[in-house]
């Protein structure tokens, strides 16, 4: 579906402009397209998971009022400030909400200068999926913004923008994406504890070297590479990462060449580790000054309303109205108490400090009411306290409740001397009270939290299912629960178990790191297993990877598959057991040698070399991909050692299989040479090294070498 007629028009005449003839140069005319395509940006308005249930069950997470704005509201208003023209909405979940919300939003009016293309699709399941589509539609026509739908910034990236296309055109196109990020010191409220990352980075270029997740280690291992390949490096902890991204079109192409990518951060990862034989890379771009944070729990939902209602993220504060709306007009008062139209203070209520009162919203009297927002349409009895309280429309709360950092959404009943404790949820319609106090960290929901069916996780349909009104009239509300009046159930199931009610919690509330009294011991252990994991994989990884790479050639000799679509399957192969470059050497070395001893009968040298060398021609190019550095080269030679000292009766055969890497420019021979001194270091190696052949090659490359420099000289 399309948002903006006149608008889309516009978009389609740039880009029939830009792909016009002209008689200028390739590369001007290139350039000259680029200049007048108009800037794109994706929106992901779906998390693809289930992190807020049960308050997105029945609207979608984009949606959410944050300081009674839509977020999504706040993406596009940063898009669009940015100097976005074409963004591309990609959802799933809840779908017709979100087209019903834009299409009465002022970025479908004609005169919008952002034209919105919603695409829905029940078949996405994670950001992978949304880029392999974009590739196949080819949307991108040139550099595109990537963020999610709960992106909360006033960041100007225009030099960002400025610095990513300019690499690109001096380095023909190596950088893939620059990222942003803030600088935001650790233990900063807006800084998420499960985005918590720790960046390294060449101080010169700004290129991204190593990017991590920190979760609450206290030590960290870094590749020796990053050190010894740049001249200045930083390591930096004191970034947040804003989850905005400005990327090139292969960027699209790349999530298709590689299957395994869902996320960014696979992305991120995959492009770091393939750098040495892809030549890909990503920069990075801090600011200092402006903001941008993603609303990815509770937690950073608070954090964020907070900043918004003390004006952090100006323009972004309520009564700027940058939506647009009669019902969004709001006076900013003194210590930020902002109050929409037509809102009535009892008498005795004390508005203490950042406070957001919604278009008509009654409020009683003697009411103490401090770092909260109230949405509209609101009914507010008298002797309530609100510290922390997010309410959202059309809430009715009755006398003397009190409620604490909690969230209270759409509709909700709440009866008298009701007490909300911290992190409180009560979701859509709920009733609860009265006389009743809901100890910390409950969750009420009108939905059965006993159904979940696989199919309704990515369905169109909201509200609560007829199954689920079936089942409430057998089971009934639990008064104890939920108060005498109430109607609702309690987020768990009968026999969850302590932990799996955490994971619940930290669903929806994100994660909190233990104090460092508590994690002292433990952050080591858990430390060491990181490492562990993530420096090298578990030895049956590597057996499987050596199991799957040797079916892929199999495969590959009898289907006479391309070497470049092997390389694409051992590439996929690599990320998905997370194996190293020099472990992929090994593996393909003893694979490929291996090979003939699968299909001989009887094993000579002579046989074996007759067998294997039109091999080693037919997949040339498979090794050019992967050796290209001088370590490489070692690498692969170590590994083809290996292979011959387990197998002495082919020892005869070694100097033709160096000779044939020669011959076809794999193995460069100053390599070979210094191989063949290094390994004479060892028992083993001493023995392999005097075999007749491998002495007569060796003595042959060392002459060729002298005439070479003679020659020159």
């Amino acid at each position: 579906s399309l948002c903006g007629g006149e608008g889309s028009k516009m978009a389609a005449q740039a880009g029939k402009r830009a792909v016009g003839g002209g008689g200028t140069s390739s590369a001007v005319k290139k350039e000259a397209e680029e200049q007048q395509l108009p800037l794109q940006a994706v929106l992901i308005a779906d998390s693809f998971n289930q992190r807020f249930f049960p308050i997105s069950k029945d609207r979608p997470r984009v949606l959410l009022p944050l300081v009674n704005v839509a977020m999504i509201d706040y993406t596009l208003e940063f898009l669009t400030a940015t100097g976005v023209q074409e963004t591309f909405i990609f959802c799933c979940w809840l779908s017709n909400q979100i087209k019903e919300h834009l299409q009465k939003s002022r970025w479908c009016h004609p005169t919008s200068p952002n034209v919105l293309h919603v695409v829905t699709s029940d078949l996405y399941r994670s950001l992978g999926d949304v880029l392999r589509d974009i590739d196949a539609k080819s949307l991108m026509r040139s550099d595109f913004l990537l963020v999610y739908g709960d992106i909360i910034s006033n960041i100007n990236i225009s030099k960002a923008l400025e610095e990513h296309r300019t690499r690109r055109k001096l380095e023909k196109n190596i950088s893939v994406m620059t990222m942003i990020f803030k600088e935001s010191s650790p233990g900063q409220r807006a800084r998420c504890p499960e985005d918590d990352v720790i960046v390294v980075m060449d101080s010169n270029t700004q290129r991204v070297l190593h990017y991590q997740k920190t979760h609450g280690l206290k030590r960290f291992r870094f590749p020796m590479s990053i050190f010894q390949n740049s001249t200045q490096v930083e390591v930096r902890h004191d970034l947040l990462d804003c989850h905005i991204s400005i990327c090139s079109p292969q960027v699209a192409e790349l999530f298709t060449d590689n299957f395994d990518f869902q996320t960014r951060d696979d992305f991120v990862h995959g492009i770091l580790v393939t750098e040495e034989t892809q030549g890909n890379q990503i920069h990075m771009h801090v600011t200092a000054e402006e903001y941008g944070a993603r609303v990815s729990n509770l937690l950073m939902y608070e954090a964020v309303s907070s900043d918004i209602v003390r004006r952090w993220v100006y323009p972004l504060t309520p009564e700027v109205n940058f939506v647009d709306e009669e019902r969004q007009n709001y006076t900013h008062c003194r210590h930020n108490i902002y109050r929409g139209v037509e809102v009535s203070l009892g008498h005795g209520s004390v508005l203490e400090e950042n406070v957001v009162i919604g278009h008509r919203t009654v409020i009683g009297s003697k009411c103490y009411i401090t770092n909260s927002t109230i949405g509209q349409n609101c009914s507010i009895g008298d002797g309530v306290i609100l510290d922390g309280a997010h309410i959202w429309d059309d809430v009715h709360i009755e006398d003397h409740v009190e409620i604490k950092q909690s969230i209270v959404c759409d509709g909700v009943d709440v009866k008298k001397r009701v007490k909300l404790n911290s992190h409180c949820v009560l979701t859509a319609k709920v009733v609860v009270g009265p006389d009743i106090s809901l100890p910390e960290g409950t969750v009420i929901s009108l939905h059965l939290p006993d159904v979940e069916d696989e199919e309704d996780e990515f369905s169109d349909d909201g509200g609560v299912t007829k199954e689920e009104e079936k089942k409430a009239t057998v089971k009934g509300y639990n008064k104890a629960e939920v108060g005498s009046e109430g109607k609702g159930y309690v987020w768990k199931e009968i026999d969850l178990s302590e932990d799996e009610e955490d994971e619940l919690r930290q669903n929806l509330w994100g994660l909190t790191l233990q104090s460092e009294e508590e994690s002292e011991s433990e952050q080591s252990v858990s430390s060491e297993q990181l490492d562990i994991h993530t420096t090298s994989p578990q030895l049956d990884d590597i057996k499987v990877f050596h199991n799957e790479v040797q079916g892929t050639l199999q495969r590959g000799e009898e289907e006479n598959i391309s070497c470049d679509n092997l390389v694409l399957e051992i590439n996929s192969l690599k990320y998905a057991y997370n194996i190293s470059m020099k472990e992929v050497m090994q593996v393909l070395s003893r694979v490929v040698l291996e090979f003939p001893l699968q299909q001989l009968e009887t094993v000579t040298a002579n046989l074996y070399s007759a067998a294997l060398l039109p091999l080693l021609r037919k997949w040339a190019s498979l090794f050019k991909n992967y050796i290209k550095r001088a370590s490489d080269h070692l690498d692969f030679l170590w590994a083809v050692e290996d292979f011959f000292l387990v197998h002495e009766s082919l020892w005869a055969a070694i100097a033709k299989v160096l000779m044939t890497f020669y011959q076809l420019e794999i193995l460069a021979e100053e390599m070979i040479l210094r191989w063949f001194s290094e390994s004479k270091t060892s028992e083993k190696g001493r023995k392999l090294c005097k075999s007749p052949g491998l002495q007569k090659f060796i003595q042959w490359l060392e002459e060729a070498e002298e005439e070479s420099s003679g020659e020159e000289a």
